[in-house]
């Protein structure tokens, strides 16, 4: 049997340890603090890592930083990684990565081939954990943002009532639903002797629009457009307009269950 070993069991992991253990994997999962049917691990202490007794044939860092800034997402991500790769060399590393590496706000579509360079820290530091991965022959996926069951940011501000539509609305929505993205790193699993050193987009299959978006959700529930405003500086991730594709992902056999955003409204709006 073959054995997973999950780090960072909050959200996202939880959803891979079900599905890999449906698939037959033995399951082994860390998180900072335990609990959860993980064992407690800091990634980013070498020592901590360099103690572990397991024996994976394959892992997955989808470890979180929370809200955490430059120092968090080094500690977490980059030297988490890199004590992973010291402590299981030549086992096979899946970094979980994000969309926000890419700076584009031209709303071109953009591809594992386009331009990844960040103009914040956290995005930097997010590029450079990525190249060391896949300089130890593991893979990387760019994830956009994650919702599902319990959690959906742009879908419970639009019920409340606190949604904006940002100047025109034309800032493309990049999201995946959890339950597909686990899918597709368990399809990765399936395939590891071809797909090593590479990186691949984790984003559905239809960008939207804000204001598409928007003007849909008002239609699916009956509820007004949310106002015009001012774009917010602040965002995590940064402001930026790209449409990310998902083709290389589909094309080694992938395919999402909600290839867009308004597929899984009706379902995770009981849920929030």
């Amino acid at each position: 049997m073959r054995t997973l070993l999950v780090c960072g069991h909050g959200y996202l992991g939880q959803a891979i340890s079900r599905d890999f253990r449906s698939a037959g994997w033995q399951v082994a999962a860390l998180s900072l603090s335990g609990g959860a049917d993980s064992l407690a691990c800091d990634l980013s202490s070498p020592d901590a890592v360099a103690g572990l007794k397991l024996s994976p044939d394959f892992i997955v860092h989808c470890a979180s930083s929370g809200r955490g800034g430059e120092a968090l997402y080094r500690a977490v991500y980059l030297e988490g990684c890199r004590n992973l790769t010291n402590r299981f060399p030549g086992i096979p590393l899946l970094f979980t990565s994000s969309t926000s590496v890419y700076a584009q706000t031209d709303g071109s579509e953009v591809t594992e081939e386009s331009p990844a360079e960040p103009d914040r820290e956290t995005g930097k530091i997010l590029r450079e954990t990525e190249d060391l991965v896949l300089s130890t022959g593991g893979i990387v996926t760019r994830l956009a943002g994650i919702y599902g069951p319990g959690r959906s940011m742009i879908l419970k501000k639009f019920l409340n009532g606190e949604a904006v539509i940002e100047e025109d609305g034309r800032r493309y929505l990049n999201q995946i639903h959890r339950d597909d993205a686990a899918a597709a790193i368990l399809c990765l699993a399936s395939q590891l002797s071809t797909i090593n050193h590479q990186l691949f987009n984790l984003s559905d299959s239809h960008p939207l629009t804000q204001r598409e978006c928007y003007e849909s959700l008002s239609s699916i529930f009956s509820l007004p457009l949310p106002p015009t405003g001012p774009r917010d500086p602040n965002r995590k991730r940064g402001w930026t307009h790209k449409q990310v594709s998902n083709a290389k992902l589909r094309a080694i056999g992938w395919e999402p269950r909600f290839p867009s955003f308004l597929d899984a409204v009706g379902s995770v709006a009981p849920t929030l």
